[in-house]
């Protein structure tokens, strides 16, 4: 069942939103004050209020799981987990559910972006009449490059703006649309704002989370770079509306490429107050939010729910809550051991910190993400820096004042040690509780195949925590997103608020990403510069990736350092297979793959069959499934709400969709 939500959803129609005052320090210093009329925008404050309501409304995309769902599951990256509804299914396009206008959560993105597109025509259309400066202008100007560049890879060709004209605010309800080509939306829309951008925003920000130079280099790079893949077009997928793949200026691919590593290698030469953090560990940890590795992010804050944007101690499963991190985080609070009189008890309790979190048993990873892209655990520290893969005891925090538990072996464990470990191999010594077994019906059928851990983990002798090898994972029980967990400092010795939607700021954009976009143009054939070719610019984040400074798996700090080693294994010619493992194990699970996938058009490589277990506890036993990704599927359904709101015939609504799901 789809979630309520309080977004406004664009059917040809004036946006309808809450208006923001500016703040001279603070993106999320927000005052609500009136609906979008013709004459807000003719004023400064006016002007300025709408500006901040385009930071606010990266709320309603990112962090909104049912559309973080839509760009992971069904790639290489995810898959539907035991607790998954039909949201999840629908995606995974594995025959347990099926994509429609109705069903695809891109719906989020459409309604979200023609929203904001609206009001950033306001702006820009008033601003320069009531003095508002270029530069804040140019701001405007990025957010609606953004939207449009989000559409176009999701959609195909998008109306430049509903109801309006092309590019104009939109004052007056209009129940009609057609839509442009992708052509049209990349040199009419994506690359004249992303431009702009470059040329009129500032080096550095101008409130707290501000768009810069450097945040509008990335995404004019990475446009380029995906409308190079378009005109390409190696593997034949077909585009909508139907159009010829020229460029309208006369450019071929190759030229697109040159322009994507140029800006990318401009940025990274010139970064303003960004840069890499020295750890991999340092880029997703809660203390190091809003460090300077991050570009963009849609900001929150455990200080003010009204800031906050959201409940500070309950979640609503809705925007503008930041409740992705729930989705890849099964319920490891099923954990059991024996307290001292032989009394089951569950010694790990759900908890606001980043390793633990609120359990939701969405999406889970597939066995490829730990034998393929994580196949290195121990000198590149991704991995580690991406999952929990150990759950230790956190009794006291619920009040429990055990001094200890008995778990694996008969041993006792004492609070903050380890209760059940992910292997990063399997071992051939676990000695796992019985293999699931469907028929059976024994009285003891809840415990039989759950074993004495009750998640299905096995023992190793002389350990005294369970454990689960590589091969056992299943749709019910996996290591945790680490990456996403919620971090807040106002838990005091208790389990804070774990039910809320996380306070975190949610990352959009990474400095890091321009040496990957670099990478993968350079690969496609642009010419390079001294010290940045496609080996040498993966080996910068290859070298960072070996640098260890923290461990979470062992919980201490760490001082070790395998980048030489890694970057010497990096293959003297890398492929475009290669780039797009590094961006796995770099941005796992943070909603770039299907965006990836589609662009590179490898989706049906890397993902049209995977493995896992099942969704019951002790079921190891694996499966191969296969997904029909078909070549339609590389563009997502307009949504429903869209057709329905619109006055056409019933065939001419069926043009405005895309063929797959007509």
């Amino acid at each position: 069942m789809k979630p309520t939500f309080t977004n406004i959803r664009v059917l040809g129609t004036t946006a309808l939103a809450l208006i923001f005052a500016t703040s001279c320090s603070d993106i999320l210093d927000e005052q609500p004050r009136s609906i979008y009329e013709p004459t807000f925008f003719q004023t400064e404050r006016g002007v300025e209020g709408g500006i901040t309501s385009m930071y606010a409304h990266l709320r309603y995309i990112y962090g909104q799981a049912y559309y973080y769902n839509s760009c992971l599951t069904g790639t290489d990256e995810a898959t539907y987990a035991q607790s998954a509804d039909g949201n999840f299914k629908d995606a995974d396009l594995s025959g347990v559910g099926s994509l429609t206008a109705s069903s695809s959560r891109s719906d989020v993105l459409w309604g979200t972006a023609f929203s904001n597109i609206n009001t950033a025509n306001g702006v820009i259309e008033n601003g320069s009449k009531v003095g508002v400066s270029d530069a804040l202008l140019a701001e405007a100007h990025f957010f609606r490059g953004m939207d449009y560049f989000l559409l176009v890879q999701t959609f195909g060709g998008v109306p430049l703006d509903l109801g309006a004209g092309e590019l104009k605010f939109n004052i007056s309800t209009s129940r009609t649309s057609v839509r442009n080509t992708v052509p049209e939306v990349y040199t009419k829309a994506v690359f004249p704002d992303l431009k702009t951008a470059v040329t009129e925003l500032p080096d550095k920000p101008r409130v707290t989370g501000g768009v810069t130079k450097t945040v509008a280099r990335l995404y004019l790079s990475k446009a380029y770079l995906t409308y190079g893949w378009w005109l390409e077009n190696p593997n034949n997928i077909p585009t909508y509306p139907e159009c010829n793949r020229t460029d309208p200026d006369g450019h071929d691919a190759a030229w697109y490429y040159q322009q994507a590593y140029d800006i990318a290698t401009e940025a990274i030469d010139n970064p303003g107050p960004y840069g890499l953090m020295e750890s991999f560990y340092q880029v997703n940890a809660g203390p190091y939010d809003r460090n300077k590795e991050i570009l963009l992010y849609a900001d929150h804050t455990q200080e003010d729910e009204y800031y906050n944007g959201g409940s500070l101690t309950y979640g609503s499963g809705g925007a503008p809550d930041n409740f992705a991190g729930w989705m890849m985080n099964w319920n490891y609070t099923d954990i059991q051991a024996k307290d001292k009189d032989g009394n089951t008890i569950s010694p790990v309790i759900r908890v606001a910190e980043q390793a633990y979190g609120r359990p939701w048993t969405r999406m889970a990873p597939p066995h490829g993400v730990f034998t393929k892209t994580f196949k290195d655990k121990t000198k590149d520290s991704r991995y580690d820096g991406t999952f929990t893969t150990v759950y230790r005891g956190n009794w006291s925090t619920n009040g429990k004042d055990w001094t200890s538990v008995i778990g694996a072996n008969g041993m006792e464990v004492t609070e903050g040690e380890p209760l059940l470990k992910f292997l990063s191999e399997d071992d051939p010594s676990i000695q796992y509780p019985p293999a699931y077994d469907p028929t059976y019906e024994g009285e003891d059928k809840n415990t039989r195949f759950a074993g004495k851990s009750n998640t299905g983990a096995g023992v190793i002798a002389g350990y005294s925590y369970y454990v689960m090898g590589p091969s056992a994972i299943s749709r019910r029980v996996y290591p945790g997103l680490w990456k996403l967990g919620p971090y807040r400092t106002d838990n005091g010795t208790g389990a804070g608020q774990p039910n809320a939607g996380s306070t975190r700021p949610y990352n959009i954009a990474k400095f890091s990403e321009l040496y990957l976009i670099a990478a993968e143009a350079a690969v496609k054939g642009a010419t390079t510069k001294p010290d940045k070719s496609a080996r040498e610019l993966v080996n910068v984040l290859r070298d960072r990736a070996g640098k260890w400074t923290f461990s979470n798996a062992e919980n201490e700090e760490m001082d070790e350092d395998y980048g030489s080693q890694l970057t010497a294994e990096t293959p003297a010619t890398i492929d475009i297979n290669f780039i797009l493992d590094e961006r796995s194990r770099e941005f796992y699970g943070e909603g770039y793959r299907w965006f990836d996938l589609v662009r590179t058009q490898k989706w049906n490589e890397y993902a049209d069959s995977y493995e896992i277990c099942g969704n019951d506890k002790g079921d190891r036993n694996i499966v191969t499934y296969t997904r029909t990704i078909k070549p339609g599927h590389y563009l997502r359904p307009i949504p429903q709400g869209q057709l329905d709101g619109m006055e056409m015939s019933a065939d001419e609504k069926k043009n405005y969709q895309n063929p797959e799901y007509r």
